[in-house]
């Protein structure tokens, strides 16, 4: 069997972020540094630069590794099943998620790449109800079945945890698959002997 060459780059195109993560936690170990400050800090003029560069900033080796499944897996769905609309859609969620926590975030430091994994999740959830092709609802499926507990993320949780990034990455993810999920054509689905000869009785 031919291994799918979209979604092959689609991975690929995930596991580059992925290490590009991994590369500035790296980074701020071997320098003995710190760049939480890079994260948002809630109504902060100078932070507003957070919305950029927050998703990308880990507060410990065990928080990028909890973030990293998430993100490989949920992106390589996003890359590979939209690929019309898939940068649009993690702008939107990047970009809204950042400006949710500014405004409406607890005074501190919001860093870390888990807004972005809630809104991926969120995303490919809504928008298989508004298509409703095979696809869509695949991808739905794997990520309900690997990250339903992100449903519950959204909700205040434990101390330390950003669950503004959790919110309002979700409702970005939401607000994007409102907005583009028209963007994508339809795959498509092949059809079966046995499909034909029910649709001919």
């Amino acid at each position: 069997m031919h291994s799918d060459p979209i979604l092959r780059k689609s991975a690929l195109l995930t596991l580059s972020f992925v290490g590009l993560l991994w590369c500035i936690k790296l980074w701020e170990w071997l320098l003995d540094w710190s760049l939480f400050t890079l994260g948002v800090y809630p109504l902060s003029p100078q932070s507003l630069v957070g919305i950029l560069f927050g998703p990308l900033i880990h507060g410990s080796f065990a928080h990028i590794a909890t973030n990293t499944f998430g993100v490989l897996i949920l992106g390589t769905a996003l890359l590979y099943g939209y690929p019309k609309s898939r940068w649009w859609v993690l702008a939107t969620i990047w970009m809204l998620s950042g400006i949710g926590v500014w405004l409406f975030g607890r005074p501190s430091f919001h860093i870390g790449a888990s807004g972005l994994t809630h809104g991926l999740f969120f995303f490919l959830l809504f928008v298989s109800m508004l298509r409703r092709d095979r696809r869509s609802i695949a991808l739905m499926m794997m990520a309900s079945l690997l990250f339903g507990g992100m449903f519950w993320g959204v909700l205040p949780s434990e101390k330390g945890v950003s669950f503004e990034y959790h919110f309002f990455g979700g409702t970005a993810g939401v607000l994007a698959a409102l907005l583009f999920w028209r963007w994508d054509p339809k795959p498509v689905e092949q059809q079966y002997d046995w499909e034909n000869e029910a649709d001919s009785e």
